[in-house]
């Protein structure tokens, strides 16, 4: 999904892989932390609000800034790593 994000062909399809990345970092984070915090008042209400946000048809919705502040930075920075590494894999299997 961030290789479509990043490639030349700008479509319609770019606000949804873009939620879809901002969803699956947000889904392993919660994987880990889920533990502690489901015992917060609220907190599946606040979930909730932040996947809406992150869907909101608006230039200022959560996916378009989360992705563009933290997660293409972070992946702008390790991208050679991570092709290296799955090169190496798929030339292994």
């Amino acid at each position: 999904s961030i290789k479509a994000i990043e490639s030349s062909s700008k479509e319609d399809d770019t606000m949804w892989l873009t939620y879809w990345v901002v969803y699956g970092v947000f889904s392993i984070a919660e994987f880990f932390s889920d533990i502690f915090l489901y015992w917060f008042p609220f907190y599946y209400a606040g979930k909730c609000l932040f996947l809406v946000w992150c869907m909101a048809p608006v230039s200022w919705n959560g996916s378009q800034v989360l992705y563009l502040n933290i997660i293409r930075p972070c992946f702008l920075k390790h991208h050679q790593a991570v092709d290296n590494v799955l090169g190496d894999l798929s030339a292994k299997a």
